[in-house]
């Protein structure tokens, strides 16, 4: 029932959804935010479904508020009739009907015991965020539905009119809409008055936040009630919270503990500012809030599959999204939202926001999967396939955890990293951390890498935190130890215990200094990195990077959260990662033959290979002159001169005189240069090389008899001399010659056994051109003529007959 009394609208369908689950054993609901799905409904299929009602919800704080809200409306206390579990925190009793968990928590309970006894509904809210646990929790049960428990009945939820794959993945046609505004949100267009530079990363332009102080201080004169301001995370809620210091101020986000959370839900006593992050965009009412102001970003996860790199985003949000929020203003009453961007970046908005299965890292995913023994999810009712690509590398590291086994099924530590409740990466670092620097520090520092900690360097976030009152890390802490068995701590310093932890987690992000005191590193998994903050800004040669990012209009990563260790821990941490041997190779321009101890891409031990194998080096140096094509050799005048020789006898004779050209000198080279190469151990071996003497070795010997004849290197002329012949271009040979040279001659000389006439390039005396002809006849004739006329007096001294081909 609404406040005032009224009728929610999703009361009206009440009727029509306890006759698709009785009929149909699964139904989607769709109802936009208020209309009364996550409380109502629940307490009404609570009378008609014998069993407990499970509600999932995508986060704890929405779970918590659920469960408060139903047991005010029962006039009951959670823990009786309604109850929640989220991690670390469980009220319930043997009366409790109706229990709303986190989706996380469902798919834990699914894999341990998948009949759900006593479980008569499970109601799954929320859906189109499309949240990979709520992927996973929905397929599971449909197929517990299908296999096991039929009875079990099945209500997807959504907020928006997108639902044709939930209905596809739970196997119905009954789709149910209670659309009907509760109460009217008017929208008002905010844009910040300079535009600033789109956000990258975790960064925001403060041209982008800075007006939103004044945006809400606008919200707070205009309109009555409190104010609900959407932010893409904790930094941003506290950078704008320092400039609304006149008001009230609360936050809200995942990293504050429960006892933060439940405050804001509470009614205040006065006006409120309610800073969020995307806890509050669905599932939750913030009382008394009649205006959202809307800063349109939002945070989503961004992993890059190939160097093992996944970080939180910042982009602009979806139009369903930004219609989620705006909705949080008409929960109670009329309302308004303020849009803090212009409206034409509404149209070109996404519809819906990416599912996270085609974004996030799938390791967890995978592993789940794993373990209900399906390793690929083929058989399961996903609302979408996981992509092949991050699915192999999910695999691939699974296997590196020992999660599972080459066929892809779970192990018996696979099922121990599950048992963890956190991401395996995390979950191994816990269990092979903890007999390495204790119990009681390796929970503690696992429980700080599941927050989003930058700009810092860890170990003194680490101490901070110990020092402090959070409840929430602490509560992680307890749970985390438990898992973690009984080790006592180690003499290993802080700043080693820490990176060592970071390590086991993240071994492949292990980096070091290229350089001694410099910020650019070399990671184990071969990308390049910068350093953003941390450790080593004084110089550290080796960081274990907690958080680091690739924009992709960067060459290198950003690592923004690291520990500093030591080349000792970071061998221990990527133990998998290390590998010896010996390499002869082509590299930086050169052979290089080397013994070598290296950490991934990282070098730790290099020394020189006195004597490397003869194959191996022939391999490298042909490897060299692929790489760096044939202009690594040593083409003097002669060598240049027999390969366009030969180059004229393949274009007018063809085979078998060879083809010289660069492709098929590479092709055949160790046809022509192999007595060379097999000598040769270093470039400046080859560079050494007699080409001319190499290339002779292509010719068959009939053609290396009938060279000299069929493309002559020099010809004889009238005066007596020979004069080389330029075959630079093959379909023309060509012969520079004064013109008194050519005296005697009636025609052009030819080659090719008579089938190519040389092209004659005729120079003065100076050896300037004169004519160029291949039809020395017709010069004769008609060009000699006018040539005596000009030439002869300017070059009296030499002879200028009129009858040319008659004067020797």
């Amino acid at each position: 029932m609404r406040q005032d009394g009224g009728v929610l609208p999703v009361e009206k369908v009440l009727p029509a959804i306890g006759d698709a689950l009785h009929n149909a054993g699964a139904a989607v609901l769709v109802a936009p935010p208020g209309t009364g799905k996550t409380t109502v409904v629940p307490l009404a299929l609570m009378e008609r479904v014998p069993g407990r009602v499970v509600v999932a919800e995508p986060r704890r704080v929405a779970a918590r508020a659920a469960a408060r809200r139903m047991a005010s409306l029962l006039g009951d206390r959670v823990g009786g009739l309604v109850g929640y579990t989220v991690r670390g925190d469980r009220r319930v009793s043997a009366a409790t009907r109706v229990e709303v968990v986190t989706t996380g928590v469902l798919v834990r309970r699914l894999q341990r015991d998948p009949e759900l006894p006593g479980t008569g509904v499970v109601i799954l809210d929320e859906c189109h965020e499309r949240h990979l646990d709520s992927d996973l929790a929905l397929a599971f049960c449909v197929d517990v539905r299908a296999t096991i428990r039929p009875d079990l009945r099945l209500l997807a939820t959504s907020a928006t009119a997108d639902t044709a794959a939930l209905a596809r993945a739970l196997g119905t046609d009954e789709i149910i809409s209670a659309d009907e505004a509760l109460h009217p949100v008017e929208v008002v267009w905010a844009p910040p008055p300079r535009p600033g530079d789109a956000p990258h990363g975790l960064w925001v332009d403060p041209r982008l936040l800075g007006p939103l102080g004044a945006t809400v201080r606008r919200a707070l004169a205009e309109h009555d009630g409190d104010v609900l301001v959407f932010l893409p995370g904790a930094g941003e809620i506290a950078a704008v919270a320092s400039r609304l210091r006149e008001v009230t101020v609360l936050s809200l986000h995942g990293r504050q503990d429960a006892a933060s959370q439940d405050a804001v839900l509470r009614p205040g006593t006065g006006r409120r500012v309610v800073l969020a992050s995307a806890v509050a965009e669905s599932s939750l009412t913030v009382p008394g809030v009649r205006v959202v102001v809307d800063a349109g970003l939002s945070r989503v996860p961004r992993t890059d599959h190939a160097r093992g790199l996944g970080t939180l985003v910042t982009v602009p949000v979806s139009r369903s999204t930004a219609d989620q929020r705006a909705g949080r203003a008409g929960r109670e009453a009329g309302g308004v939202v303020y849009g803090c961007w212009s409206p034409a970046l509404v149209d070109r908005a996404p519809a819906p926001p990416r599912p996270e299965i085609a974004v996030a890292d799938l390791t967890g995913f995978a592993l789940d999967l794993a373990c209900w023994g399906d390793p690929a999810g083929a058989g399961l009712a996903l609302p979408d396939p996981p992509p092949a690509g991050a699915m192999q590398v999910a695999t691939r590291t699974l296997r590196v955890l020992g999660a599972v086994d080459a066929g892809g099924r779970v192990t018996a530590r696979g099922r121990a990293i599950v048992a963890v409740g956190a991401h395996p990466r995390l979950a191994r670092a816990l269990l092979d951390g903890a007999p390495a620097v204790g119990a009681d520090r390796a929970a503690q520092i696992v429980a700080l890498l599941t927050e989003q900690t930058s700009g810092e360097d860890l170990v003194a976030a680490w101490r901070r935190v110990r020092s402090s009152a959070d409840h929430h890390w602490k509560t992680e802490v307890r749970r985390l130890r438990a898992e973690a068995g009984d080790w006592s701590s180690t003499d290993l310093p802080d700043d080693l215990a820490a990176g060592l932890v970071v390590g086991l987690a993240y071994p492949e992000r292990l980096a070091r200094a290229r350089q001694p005191g410099g910020t650019a590193y070399l990671m184990v998994n071969g990308a390049a990195a910068d350093l953003a903050r941390g450790p080593a800004r004084g110089g550290a040669a080796w960081p274990a990077p907690a958080a680091a990012a690739r924009d992709p209009s960067r060459p290198a990563a950003r690592i923004r959260v690291a520990a500093a260790i030591d080349e000792a821990t970071a061998r221990v941490a990527a133990a998998d990662h290390l590998a010896q041997g010996q390499e002869v190779a082509w590299s930086g321009g050169d052979v290089v033959a080397r013994t070598y101890e290296r950490l991934g891409a990282v070098t730790l031990v290099e020394r020189p290979l006195r004597d490397p194998d003869r194959d191996a080096l022939d391999r490298a140096l042909l490897e060299g002159l692929r790489r760096e094509g044939l202009t690594m050799l040593r083409w003097d005048r002669d060598a240049r001169a027999l390969r366009e020789r030969l180059a004229f006898c393949r274009h007018t004779l063809g085979a078998p005189w060879p083809d010289v050209s660069d492709d098929a000198l590479l092709d055949t080279v160790e046809q022509w240069l192999g007595p060379e190469l097999h000598a040769a151990r270093r470039r400046a071996d080859l560079e050494r090389a007699d080409i001319a003497t190499a290339l002779r070795r292509l010719l068959p010997w009939p053609q290396a008899a009938a060279l000299d004849r069929m493309a002559p290197e020099r010809l004889p002329v009238p005066g007596g001399s020979r004069l080389r012949v330029d075959y630079t271009d093959p379909q023309a040979p060509v012969l520079a010659l004064r013109v008194q040279e050519a005296f005697g001659w009636r025609e052009a000389p030819v080659i090719a056994d008579g089938r190519v006439p040389v092209l004659l390039h005729l120079l003065s005396p100076a050896r300037r051109p004169v004519a160029v002809t291949n039809d020395l006849a017709s010069f004769w004739r008609t060009g000699y003529p006018q040539v005596r006329a000009e030439l002869r007096g300017r070059y009296p001294r030499h002879a200028w007959p009129e009858n040319p081909t008659t004067t020797p």
